[in-house]
């Protein structure tokens, strides 16, 4: 047994059973060790939420990084896409991922920070986009999962604050995120239109 393989299988019970029910109880039981073993490769259960959603992440942290010649609104919206489906991968996904610090993707986020700035961006609005785009998308995800689950309480449960009135039409969740990131970026392109001739 080895780190990988306990994120492997960690993973593969969040997918069993929701993030709620993970416990490093039923990863020993289902490893075959002892639950103390568990503690040679992470020392508390934060530690290895915080691996998991490391290694959840891997498909949008292993994309390819935008180039100079990329045009950075289609590579803004392909990005929060990408972020979206890495998240949807996983059951509870967003909620795992929510609060970790990306402290192995620094230098991409400054690769993409770059790139942006270099493409006429101001580097103040860049900052903010980037964060409030990946901001926007885990919430997106947060919701679609929460949904989708039976096991939870959802918005459109009788008596919740997000119930919606008979008459209105079901959104599908693609669609609304993608009208919403559609806002953001229409947002930050006259903030830099307004930079570059300002």
């Amino acid at each position: 047994m080895n780190r990988e393989t306990v994120v492997t299988e960690a993973l593969d019970l969040l997918d069993e059973v929701g993030l709620d029910t993970v416990s490093t109880r039923r990863l020993a039981k289902r490893l075959g060790v002892e639950q103390p073993s568990l503690y040679y490769h992470f020392r508390t259960k934060k530690d290895l939420l915080a691996a998991m959603a490391a290694a959840a992440m891997a498909p949008h942290a292993t994309a390819p990084l935008p180039s100079p010649e990329d045009d950075w609104r289609e590579w803004f919206l392909e990005n929060s896409r990408s972020f979206r489906r890495t998240l949807l991968m996983r059951r509870d996904g967003a909620r795992l991922h929510a609060g970790t610090t990306p402290t192995g993707d620094l230098d991409r986020i400054r690769h993409k920070l770059a790139f942006l700035v270099a493409s006429g961006v101001p580097e103040k609005d860049a900052q903010m986009a980037m964060l409030a785009a990946g901001r926007y998308t885990v919430g997106c995800v947060l919701e679609e999962q929460a949904d989708a689950d039976p096991g939870r309480g959802s918005g459109s449960d009788a008596g919740s604050e997000g119930e919606l009135p008979a008459d209105v039409p079901v959104i599908d969740p693609e669609a609304a995120f993608e009208a919403g990131l559609a806002l953001l970026l229409d947002g930050l392109t006259q903030h830099t239109t307004g930079a570059s001739t300002g």
